[in-house]
């Protein structure tokens, strides 16, 4: 599938720079919630053979590979791979530069497909969707923000999120109503979704405080009265190939 635009979305947050908006005690919360998540939708498909795709921030490979997965990466550029190569033993992964919008394998050569941190970052995210799917022999998986949260304010709210989080890698992204996410898998013939709601507060808000004792307590308190649930963001989605 060829594209007018190389999408690039990947190198920000493949980044060092970016790395540092998940460090200390809020950050390790905030990945440790996305891998149980994530793991929870991938289990169906144990050593499943998977394609990363963006997924040069690293914030997936490690722990997938832990799990017993067989991981591949696919970046936009080289130096995507640079965090990846810190902190993984090599042989125990692939990795590969590539148009993320021509990826060069055929249809349905891995298992599971993943994306994190880039549908709401690319330019054409139908194309993207379908990019994903083609991989996809049984399932993909993406994250994305969702509209029902505190995302429906985050376009007068994107200034002050700006100088909360105090990163020159907080941009500007788009959230999503659930039912756009899903339709945009179920054009491409995939259904079943199944969806993890991560935290019922700002991430931002959290990064602000810097406490990770106020995050587990606020976002536990959330969970256990069900908000997260019903309006928690970011949102991981799995959607399945249909028969």
């Amino acid at each position: 599938m060829n594209s007018p635009r190389r999408e690039e979305a990947d190198r920000v947050t493949a980044s060092q720079a970016y790395a540092q908006r998940f460090a200390g005690e809020v950050g390790a919360y905030f990945l440790a919630v996305q891998t149980a998540r994530t793991l929870e939708l991938m289990a169906s498909w144990p050593g499943a053979k998977v394609l990363d795709v963006g997924g040069g921030h690293a914030q997936l490979a490690p722990p997938l590979i832990q799990a017993g997965y067989q991981v591949t990466v696919a970046g936009s550029d080289d130096s995507c791979a640079q965090r990846l190569a810190r902190l993984l033993t090599p042989g125990s992964y692939n990795f590969v530069a590539a148009d993320l919008m021509d990826l060069p394998w055929p249809e349905q050569s891995f298992d599971l497909v993943l994306s994190f941190r880039m549908l709401t970052h690319v330019a054409d995210p139908p194309a993207y969707a379908a990019q994903l799917c083609r991989l996809a022999k049984r399932a993909v998986v993406v994250d994305y923000p969702a509209k029902r949260s505190f995302n429906l304010l985050a376009d007068s709210l994107f200034k002050a999120k700006q100088s909360l989080d105090d990163n020159q890698h907080t941009r500007p992204f788009v959230s999503f109503w659930d039912s756009e996410v899903e339709a945009l898998f179920a054009a491409q013939g995939f259904d079943r979704p199944a969806r993890r709601r991560q935290h019922f507060w700002p991430m931002a808000l959290h990064r602000a405080l810097g406490s990770g004792g106020f995050t587990k307590t606020a976002e536990g308190l959330a969970r256990g009265l069900g908000l997260t649930a019903l309006l928690g963001s970011p949102v991981i989605l799995r959607m399945e190939r249909g028969a």
